[in-house]
């Protein structure tokens, strides 16, 4: 009776702690800097000199920070994804026009802006299969960013895996809307 419950509660032990979370695989420079939460700032117009003597208020260095989002917001709707074919991480043809007009804007936009590849799959394979064919899309994409001309410095690749669908149907089409690299622009 005692080796019944004690392998029962063992088994039940090991059935529990195999349980994993899936956590994105991210490739990032050493040097990148952490954000920090925003606290909010009272208006208040106190004015400092700068080192060429010319007054600068807080609500325009407020001001300047929104059309700073503003303008990142309106690079990202420019921003077109790049679709790959099933379990591939070639860019098809028809993408490589996708990637010019993508690499067009990178570096226009790499003086304030810090280009995230996001790497996305359907949902056939396995988990850890999912998250490495995500991290080679994003770095098929970033070779190829890096052979139109954008700093490769200013490039940060994620892996999302099969965690982040746009369309969760059982339909070939909706899968095919799931194998993809989304561009986003991190200040």
């Amino acid at each position: 009776m005692k080796k019944l419950v004690f392998s029962s509660v063992a088994i039940a032990l090991l059935v529990l702690s195999g349980c994993s979370s899936k956590e994105p695989v991210v490739d990032a420079p050493a040097d990148e800097v952490v954000s920090q939460p925003v606290q909010e700032v009272e208006s208040v117009k106190t004015e400092t000199v700068s080192s060429d003597a010319t007054a600068v208020t807080s609500e325009d260095s407020m001001e300047s920070a929104d059309s700073n989002e503003m303008s990142m917001a309106a690079l990202e709707k420019d921003l077109l994804s790049v679709y790959f074919d099933f379990d591939k991480f070639a860019i098809r043809s028809d993408m490589k026009e996708h990637v010019s007009n993508d690499a067009t804007i990178a570096k226009n936009a790499t003086n304030r802006f810090t280009v995230k590849l996001e790497g996305n799959c359907d949902e056939w394979g396995s988990d850890e299969y999912n998250f490495a064919l995500g991290l080679k899309r994003a770095n098929s994409v970033k070779n190829a960013l890096v052979a139109e001309g954008v700093d490769a410095s200013r490039i940060t690749m994620v892996s999302y895996g099969e965690s982040n669908p746009t369309c969760t149907e059982k339909t070939r089409e909706c899968w095919a809307k799931n194998r993809r690299v989304d561009f986003k622009l991190l200040p």
